[in-house]
């Protein structure tokens, strides 16, 4: 970037790319009905001005939380944008927020205005968060927003002068809070300034050779830390091209239109993409064609280009682990995922694997500028120049999860080997204990239980003898078992195969005693699992456990609920 700016202020980016690359293209928006629209740096920039200008007119105090619900669009990005340039701060809630965090987050972070977005309640929360949205809560529409009757963003804008100055932003002021997903609890606000948002960036821009020719696909939640460090201020800094989706029916369709240089996924989306692959050519036959030298390249480029990932320069994963066959089966089509690890604490700026540096089960080394240790107990501790400023309103809570030092107590147990690569082998508080006194560690076995016929599991038994397993069938085996191509009995021997492999490798007092298989889907919509689709073990062990013992007593190695 010539002239570079002062990249620790997003702001300055922007106006950097407005300025010297105004019609290249930004953001890339399909609407319903099949129409896409490209919006260049300079429109970005003449929008959110516009709007930044109304929101300076409502003359709200300097430093008031804006909230900005909806799925990802290129008004979001507008949007929080234009709440930086009035001098506001961003609240970001997931469109998949039950009512009653919604309400809590709002009155927490004492809202003082709504950006309204995307949302339409098929994929979202829309229905039941429409009720919770207080009333005298004034609420700005975006485009594609399910109300007609507020003031909307495209009138509002064409009323409105842009912005000529931004309100001066230092580098440690306060820009955002992000209220965590938890597994536990009411959520934390946690407070970003300029410097912790960009980071990364820079740590970034030393490892990876990113350009504005880069391109990216943004259907995470923008919510969510790690999709708007990769995407928004990813682009912001390096200047590259984002494209959003539609909605899940043209998720094909979109990653096909934006051919991604850079695609960043959570293991349950490569999962799919891998077990959809098999669905239409056999592992058996990809053995055999991979065999063959010159059919072998074609065949892969064929189905990287069937997957919309043929263009793909680096590929990464995160949140959770992705079982080592998966990954390898990547590595032979000619991507290597890339781990990460990170938390809303610091922005998501704590592990990421060097290419070429890959541990399968490492989530990489420390990225540029961060420390990490592992403590007396296990626990991984990190401080990382994304470090948050604190929890909002919560300075009890910051001094609890910051040791004396300044590193974060992260609350994930680890090991870091020879070369400085990172493993995580669970939760601190996870350890739970069995009725004989022995304790459990549950991530290391839900990583063995690797089957394509199971979305997700949880293992636990607290107060039981032995633990247990509750199984998620993937949507795929749902599907046979609805339609008559599986049977209950014969999906209950492979799961009984399962657990007895399984079982031959742990320790004794780690033994699955029984597998159940669970009837409710587990969502992000009814509490189970969280926006980045890990599992709320507190959750799910509040619903199931009431009947452990009575499908202990029942005497089955697979029980259905």
């Amino acid at each position: 970037m010539s002239s570079s700016p002062d990249k620790t202020n997003l702001l300055n980016c922007l106006h950097y790319w407005e300025r010297y690359t105004p019609e290249a293209v930004y953001l890339t928006q399909p609407f319903p009905g099949g129409r896409v629209v490209d919006y260049s740096w300079r429109e970005v920039a003449d929008q959110a001005r516009r709007m930044a200008a109304y929101l300076q007119g409502l003359d709200l105090p300097q430093g008031s939380s804006i909230a900005l619900l909806g799925r990802n669009s290129a008004h979001w990005i507008m949007a929080d944008l234009a709440i930086w340039m009035a001098g506001h701060v961003s609240v970001p809630l997931y469109p998949t927020l039950n009512a009653e965090t919604a309400r809590y987050i709002l009155q927490h972070c004492q809202a003082r205005l709504l950006f309204l977005g995307k949302m339409d309640g098929t994929t979202d929360g829309w229905h039941e968060l429409r009720h919770a949205l207080p009333e005298d809560l004034p609420t700005i529409a975006l485009p594609m927003s399910p109300r007609k009757d507020l003031p909307q963003w495209d009138e509002l804008i064409k009323h409105s002068q842009p912005l000529e100055q931004f309100v001066p932003r230092g580098a440690e002021v306060l820009a955002t809070v992000v209220y965590t997903s938890g597994s536990t609890g009411q959520p934390k606000g946690v407070m970003h300034g300029f410097r912790s948002m960009t980071a990364g960036q820079s740590g970034v821009s030393a490892l990876f050779d990113i350009t504005q020719d880069d391109r990216m696909l943004s259907y995470l939640p923008l919510a969510h830390v790690a999709e708007r460090a990769a995407v928004e201020c990813g682009s912001l800094y390096f200047g590259f091209r984002v494209y959003f989706a539609d909605k899940l029916d043209t998720f094909q369709q979109d990653l096909r239109r934006a051919r991604p240089t850079i695609f960043f996924s959570v293991p349950r989306l490569w999962t799919k993409f891998y077990l959809g692959v098999n669905d239409k050519l056999s592992p058996a036959k990809q053995r055999l064609l991979f065999r063959l030298p010159l059919v072998s390249r074609l065949v892969k480029r064929k189905i990287l280009r069937e997957m919309g990932l043929d263009h793909v320069r680096f590929a990464l994963t995160g949140a959770a682990p992705l079982p080592p066959e998966i990954i390898e089966w990547y590595r032979r089509l000619g991507l290597e995922l890339l781990e990460v690890y990170g938390m809303t604490e610091n922005f998501a700026n704590s592990h990421i694997s060097r290419p070429g540096l890959v541990r399968i089960g490492y989530v990489g080394s420390a990225t540029v500028g961060t420390l990490c240790r592992i403590a007396e107990n296990g626990e991984v501790e990190v401080k990382s120049p994304g470090q948050m400023l604190g929890y909002y309103k919560m300075p009890e809570r910051t001094a609890e999860d910051l040791t004396a030092d300044g590193y974060f107590r992260t609350g994930d147990r680890g090991e870091i080997d020879e070369k400085g690569r990172l493993r995580i082998t669970g939760r601190v508080k996870e350890l739970f204990k069995t009725s004989k006194g022995k304790y459990i560690a549950p991530v290391p076995i839900e990583n063995k239980l690797n089957h394509p016929r199971i979305e997700v599991s949880c293992v636990t038994g607290p107060t039981q003898p032995q633990p247990f397993v509750l199984l998620m069938p993937s949507p795929d085996a749902q599907k046979q078992l609805r339609d008559g191509a599986l049977s209950r009995e014969a999906l209950g021997r492979e799961f009984a195969s399962l657990l007895d492999q399984v079982n031959a490798t742990l320790e004794d007092h780690e033994k699955l005693d029984y597998a159940v298989v669970v009837k409710e889907q587990w969502t992000m919509e009814n509490g189970f699992l969280t926006p980045t689709m890990k599992i709320r073990r507190s959750v799910i062990e509040e619903h199931y456990l009431p009947q452990a013992e009575q499908w202990k007593q029942a005497g089955n190695t697979v029980v259905w609920e």
